[in-house]
């Protein structure tokens, strides 16, 4: 186990009292047509209504989206920036513990299990 190593672990166990709140998903900004025959979304090209937001993300192996508002969408995109950096500390500290373990076993005689 290297100084380098630990350093490194508080540091991203640190940078994790930073985060906030988490969601998983996506934000999406759309536009749409509405289907009325005389609408400016008719024509060649349309004049799509919108933006529209929509939060996509996967409930029990299903998608689900729900419409939001300008601001809630804002506040999504936040949260899931943050789900995002999670899954990057949480990489992070996996391949530090590795390269810390491996000493440990290779004194042990056993190479390590993935």
């Amino acid at each position: 186990m290297t100084t380098r190593d630990e350093d490194r672990v508080r540091l991203l166990k640190g940078s994790l009292a930073d985060l906030g709140p988490v969601r998983r998903g996506t934000v999406l900004r759309r536009f749409l047509p509405c289907g009325k025959s005389t609408c400016r979304c008719q024509a060649g090209p349309p004049n799509l209504h919108g933006p529209y937001y929509e939060w996509t993300r996967k409930v029990t192996g299903k998608t689900v989206s729900v419409r939001l508002t300008p601001s809630q969408a804002r506040l999504l995109k936040q949260w899931i920036a943050n789900s995002r950096r999670l899954d990057r500390i949480v990489a992070a500290l996996e391949r530090v513990s590795l390269r810390m373990t491996e000493p440990i076993f290779k004194a042990a005689g056993k190479p390590p299990r993935p």
